[in-house]
């Protein structure tokens, strides 16, 4: 095992740690957890001690954000360094409390299953546009209708998503594949540590994905755009086809005249996810995006793009009390803007920000009043408004 660790030292640079707590200064999390700080868990790493109770704990708060990463002076990857703590940790059968029960890691590890067989596309309507075969462009949807499923108390609206990101693409003249046997990316079990069923996933997508034949991808979701663009190609090899995020597809339609947009008499603001923002470094195209819509003002929070904070979970691995204070405390600042709602790509926040809400709130409630909305979702109906 010290070899192991020896090994994920060098590979992140977790040498070059200089403990100057430039890390520490940013990281959200140790801002509402004093116990915590990202240098704290290097340096015992570097002193060869991985396994204390403070570590086994830590390494499941931090939240994998990449602010430290943008931070560090020395380029130490931090989040690549937790990630293989946590698949070493994960292999020896130490497992954080997950939020759910474990719900959703267990939802993943089915669809696992070589012999799954699934209703996929239980979202698809007849005025929808698709191909199930063969075609250029491959929408891959995610989980968000099953997410919005589980948690159609709250946040059902998460169902639209994928009905959405067809009527966005058909209005654009694109006739996009959906795959029926589609299976989650895998993201969740891989910062979870559970490298096999990560794989499962990841070939059982790849596979499907190559056999349409598609050129370009879309996703509207952030961590599996993030996951397929870096983690399934650092693991599996360069990917026959395009990767693009919704946002930057919608943004180059527009501009080539190929996408219109209606009319929203709307204030917003927008909330960079880490996977889009940080982790990818996409920061432009959805504010591009909705400066095309007229009626539609954007309103910029004090923390946006590579300073924006977290929605305070990770992989469903670390939702806590803390968690929660950072939830209120990045709703209380898009309150704050004067904005009708807070928008976002990715269904995760949506999901953490609206539960922080869903119960009783340790503050002012019309101090987060604020609603938590679908990017994508908001994009189909500024189409559906022009069409009218």
């Amino acid at each position: 095992m010290a070899e192991d660790v020896s090994k994920l030292i060098e590979e992140t640079g977790a040498f070059d740690c200089v403990e100057c707590g430039k890390c520490t200064s940013v990281c959200p999390a140790a801002v509402f957890n004093p116990d915590f700080a990202p240098r704290l868990i290097v340096v015992k790493a570097l002193e060869g001690i991985k396994d204390d109770p403070v570590t086994q704990k830590n390494m499941w708060v931090c939240l994998t954000c990449e602010i430290c990463n943008g931070m560090c002076p020395y380029k130490v990857n931090y989040s690549g360094f937790i990630q293989g703590l946590r698949t070493q940790s994960f292999s020896e059968g130490n497992l954080p409390i997950c939020s759910q029960g474990g719900l959703i890691h267990t939802m993943q590890r089915v669809m696992a299953n070589e012999n799954l067989r699934q209703n996929r596309l239980a979202w698809l309507t007849d005025d929808l546009k698709v191909t199930k075969d063969k075609g250029e462009v491959l929408l891959f949807t995610g989980c968000a209708y099953q997410l919005g499923t589980i948690y159609s108390d709250r946040i059902g609206y998460l169902k639209e998503v994928p009905r959405s990101a067809v009527k966005i693409l058909n209005a654009a003249g694109v006739t996009p594949v959906v795959l029926e046997d589609e299976v989650c990316c895998g993201h969740d079990l891989l910062w979870l540590g559970d490298e096999k069923n990560f794989f499962k996933l990841m070939d059982k997508n790849i596979e499907k994905m190559k056999a349409t034949g598609a050129k370009k991808v879309v996703f509207t979701c952030p961590e599996c755009f993030r996951t397929m663009d870096i983690d399934y190609q650092d693991f599996s090899g360069d990917l026959p086809f395009e990767l693009v995020h919704i946002s930057e597809f919608i943004a180059d339609a527009v501009d080539e005249g190929k996408l219109k947009l209606g009319k929203l008499d709307r204030k917003v603001t927008y909330h960079d996810s880490c996977r889009l923002g940080r982790h990818m470094k996409i920061y432009d195209e959805p504010r591009d995006v909705l400066a095309a819509i007229e009626g539609v003002e954007l309103i910029e929070m004090e923390r946006s793009r590579d300073k924006a904070t977290c929605c305070g979970v990770n992989a469903w691995a670390n939702c806590d009390e803390s968690g929660k204070k950072m939830q209120i405390d990045r709703l209380m600042e898009a309150k704050k803007t004067g904005a009708e709602a807070m928008l976002t790509f990715c269904p995760k926040c949506e999901i953490h920000f609206n539960c922080a809400t869903h119960n009783k709130v340790p503050v002012d409630k019309a101090l987060v009043d604020i609603p938590v909305e679908d990017f994508t979702n908001m994009i189909a109906k500024a189409i559906q408004k022009d069409g009218e």
